[in-house]
């Protein structure tokens, strides 16, 4: 899945369309508030951003994914106006995986894509987290306890994920609804809510699950990455 924020409706159509014809699967968001919800749906495989947006720059919006333990991992391609050389610059330092100046052919879009896709899941293979009895391969979506397969439904897998990248720091509770839910969700029960469950589901892991009363959560226990 492929997310592309472009205000410019003739651009976000004719790129959906290219990406689909070439087997992508391609989500178009006309502004910043419609691609935070659907963050909060699906997190996608990349993401082509805009620099120039209503609402709110894809600068801003760059700076958030690569700040949230949730989405930090996910490449970043900017789509930039020709000859800008510090908003290319800017994207790059912040964490922006690559840049395609406009206008822009389809096919070197693509090319650029795919390049960006193969360094990230050559990146992500590589990364698997051991903690207890507890095993997690987020590549190939994989955790087991104590060798034993573990579903969690999409919001549980996204805190059991901020929760191994911070490596047994403590995440603040509002950083933790923040990166789940988004910047907008203010119902912290529902975070109490999906703690619980997730202890439930880890078994004999989820006691690694530790509350630091009054600030939030942490995964305590002996680390290997």
């Amino acid at each position: 899945m492929i997310y592309l924020l472009e205000d410019d409706d003739n651009i976000r159509k004719l790129v959906c369309y290219a990406l689909s014809k070439e087997g992508f699967e391609v989500q178009g968001h006309s502004s910043p508030k419609e691609f935070w919800q659907g963050l909060n749906t699906e997190l996608p495989e990349l993401v082509l951003l805009d620099i120039m947006l209503p609402e709110e720059d894809g600068l801003s919006i760059l700076n958030k994914l690569k700040g949230n333990a949730a989405t930090a991992h996910i490449p970043v391609i900017m789509l930039t106006a020709k000859g800008s050389e510090f908003d290319k610059v800017t994207g790059l330092d912040m964490g922006a995986d690559d840049y395609v100046a406009k206008p822009f052919g389809t096919m070197e879009l693509i090319s650029r894509i795919r390049a960006v896709l193969r360094r990230s899941q050559k990146t992500q293979d590589d990364r698997t987290y051991t903690i207890g009895g507890m095993y997690v391969n987020p590549a190939k979506h994989i955790i087991t306890v104590s060798g034993e397969a573990v579903s969690l439904s999409y919001k549980e897998y996204l805190l059991l994920m901020v929760l191994l990248e911070a490596e047994g720091n403590v995440v603040e509770r509002d950083r933790l609804l923040t990166s789940v839910w988004g910047e907008y969700y203010t119902e912290s029960r529902t975070l109490d809510v999906h703690i619980r469950k997730l202890r439930v589901k880890l078994g004999d892991a989820g006691k690694l699950i530790q509350t630091i009363k009054g600030i939030g959560y942490k995964l305590g226990g002996d680390w290997n990455e």
